[in-house]
C-alpha cells in the first residue's frame, strides 16, 4: 500500500489580489464599493426593509397604554406586547439568547454567511451609509476621483453633505436605540425641550458617535478584525453548506477576448479561454474587498453582490448564468451531496426543543408572583392564651400584569385552621403587597410534627392567573 501523500506545487506570484486587499486595509487604504442590481440585492433590500420597519417602527407602538417593546431600566421590567417581564423571568431572555445562536448556527451549516450578507445590524446601516455616499459623491469611479481631487467648494459642499446625511441616520438610530430603554415619547419631547437628563443625553451621544463610525468608517474592519463570527464561522461548515464560490472549471483561464464575437484562443491554440473576462466587477462590488476567484475567503459575508455582478456581465455576453453562484463543496466537484445534514438537523433539533420550551414558559407565566417567608428570628411557633398553635408567615405578593388586579389569597392543606391577615385586595402593574399572616389550629388537629400546607394567590376575576407556594406548619413534639 502507497503511505506517500501527493503534494501539489504551487506557483509564487508577484501579488494576489487577495494580499493587496489585505494590505490596504492594513494601510487604511478606503474600499469603494460599486453599486449593483440583481435578484440578490433587491433581496438584501428587502430584508433591510424589513429590519428597519421593526427597529423603528416596534418603539412607537402603543400596547394597553403602554409602550410595546420596552426594557424599562427604572422600574426593572420589560415590557414586550403585553407580557411583563421582571427580573424573577429573566431566565425567559437567557433562553430566548440561546434560541437565537442555535438559530444562527443552524442556518450558518445550511447556507452558510448569509446572516452577515442579509440581516446583521452592522452590514445593514453600512448599505445605508454606502447608498448615501453614492447618491451625493456618484459611483465608484466617482467618488474615486472626486477624493483625488484637491480641495474645492464643489468638494468640500459634497463632503459636508455627506457626513451630516451620515450624522442625521446616526442620530435616529441612537435616539431610537435609547428609546427602547427610555419610553421614545417623553424622550422626544425632554430632548426638544432641552430637559433631558445627562445620563440620558450621554447614552445618545455615544451610541450616534458608534453608529457613525461603524457605518460610516470602519464597516469591513468590523467584519475582518473585531466580529468573531468570521473566527468561528468555518466550524459549522460542512461539504454540503452553501457558500458564495467561483466555477473555476467553467471560468478559467480568464481572458478579455470573450467580449469579442469570436473569441480568440489562449497560448496559441493551446487551451480555449473560459466564460470569465476578468472584468474584475465582482472584486469591485465586494464590501470586503477580496476576489471570490481566489476561494472562499473569511471576509466573505455572502452578501451576494459579487452573484449579481458577474450575472449581470453574463447575460450581456449572452453567455449562461452561475459562473459565480451560491454552492457547496460537493456540487463544485460534481459529488452527491445531502440534501440536509446531520450538522444542521442537529442544530435543528435543538432549536426545536427550545422553542417549544419557550412558548411553554410564556404561555404558563403567571400574572402573580407570590412569595412567602417565615420570618427572619421568629420562631418556629408559639402557644396562644387558649392552648392554640400559632405560625406566622410574611407573604409578600406582586402583580406582574400592566393593569389594576383585585386578588385572594388562602391556606390549603391544614383543616379547621384559622387564618388572620388574609383579606381581598387590589395592586397596581407592578405593585407589591406585604402580608403578616398568622395561622391558627389545636395541636389535636394535628398529625405530625411539620405538616405540609399550601399559600395559593389567584386573580379574583380569572382562577386560572394564579400562583401557589409550598411551606410548613410547626407544631411541638406529640
Amino acid at each position: 500500500m502507497n503511505s506517500k501523500i501527493d503534494i501539489k506545487q504551487l506557483e509564487s506570484e508577484p501579488a494576489t489580489h487577495v494580499q493587496s486587499s489585505l494590505n490596504n486595509v492594513q494601510a487604511g487604504v478606503k474600499i469603494q464599493v460599486k453599486s449593483t442590481t440583481g435578484f440578490h440585492s433587491n433581496l438584501r433590500r428587502l430584508v433591510a426593509g424589513l429590519g428597519f420597519l421593526a427597529f423603528f417602527g416596534c418603539v412607537w407602538l402603543q400596547w394597553g397604554g403602554h409602550q410595546a417593546v420596552l426594557w424599562d431600566l427604572e422600574n426593572r421590567q420589560f415590557l414586550i406586547l403585553g407580557l411583563t417581564i421582571w427580573p424573577q423571568d429573566l431566565y425567559l431572555l437567557s433562553f430566548t439568547l440561546m434560541i437565537a445562536a442555535f438559530g444562527l448556527f443552524a442556518i450558518t451549516s445550511a447556507i452558510g454567511r448569509v446572516w452577515c450578507g442579509y440581516a446583521c445590524p452592522q452590514s445593514t446601516w453600512s448599505w445605508v451609509f454606502i447608498w448615501i455616499e453614492n447618491f451625493i459623491e456618484g459611483d465608484r469611479n466617482k467618488r474615486k476621483k472626486l477624493d483625488l481631487e484637491p480641495w474645492s467648494i464643489r468638494k468640500l459642499f459634497k463632503k459636508v453633505t455627506k457626513h451630516l446625511a451620515w450624522f442625521s441616520v446616526a442620530f435616529i438610530t441612537g435616539l431610537t436605540f435609547i428609546g427602547y430603554f427610555t419610553p421614545i415619547r417623553q424622550l422626544s419631547v425632554d430632548l426638544m425641550t432641552l430637559n433631558a437628563s445627562w445620563v440620558t443625553v450621554s447614552w445618545l451621544f455615544l451610541f450616534v458617535i458608534l453608529t457613525y463610525l461603524n457605518a460610516g468608517w470602519l464597516r469591513e474592519q468590523v467584519c475582518l478584525h473585531m466580529c468573531p463570527y468570521a473566527r468561528f464561522q468555518a466550524v459549522m461548515f460542512d461539504r454540503d453548506t452553501l457558500v458564495i464560490a467561483y466555477d473555476e472549471e467553467r471560468g478559467e483561464p480568464r481572458s478579455p477576448s470573450k467580449r469579442k464575437t469570436q473569441p480568440d484562443w489562449v497560448d496559441g491554440g493551446a487551451q480555449q479561454p473560459g466564460d470569465c473576462v476578468d472584468c474584475t466587477l465582482c472584486v469591485q462590488v465586494c464590501p470586503t474587498d477580496i476576489d471570490i476567484r481566489d476561494g472562499l475567503q473569511y471576509e466573505c459575508i455572502s452578501c451576494g453582490k459579487c452573484i449579481d455582478a458577474c450575472n449581470g456581465v453574463m447575460d450581456k455576453l449572452n453567455l449562461p448564468r452561475g459562473l459565480i453562484s451560491y454552492t457547496s463543496e460537493n456540487k463544485l466537484q460534481h459529488n452527491k451531496g445531502a440534501f440536509l445534514s446531520k450538522r444542521f438537523m442537529g442544530y435543528s433539533l435543538v432549536l426545536a426543543l427550545m422553542t417549544g420550551s419557550l412558548v411553554y414558559g410564556v404561555y404558563n407565566l403567571p400574572s402573580v408572583d407570590l412569595e412567602v417567608d417565615r420570618g427572619r428570628g421568629a420562631s418556629l411557633y408559639r402557644e396562644n392564651y387558649l392552648g392554640e398553635i400559632v405560625n406566622s408567615y410574611n407573604l409578600r405578593v406582586m402583580n406582574k400584569s400592566q393593569g389594576v388586579q383585585t386578588f385572594d389569597i388562602d391556606v390549603l392543606g391544614l383543616e379547621n385552621a384559622k387564618v388572620d391577615g388574609l383579606n381581598t385586595f387590589s395592586l397596581k402593574a407592578g405593585e407589591v403587597s406585604q402580608l403578616a399572616v398568622s395561622v391558627t389550629t389545636q395541636l389535636t388537629d394535628l398529625q405530625q410534627r411539620v405538616t405540609p400546607i399550601q399559600f395559593k394567590v389567584w386573580n379574583s376575576s380569572d382562577t386560572s392567573e394564579n400562583d401557589t407556594v409550598e411551606s410548613r406548619f410547626v407544631a411541638p413534639v406529640r
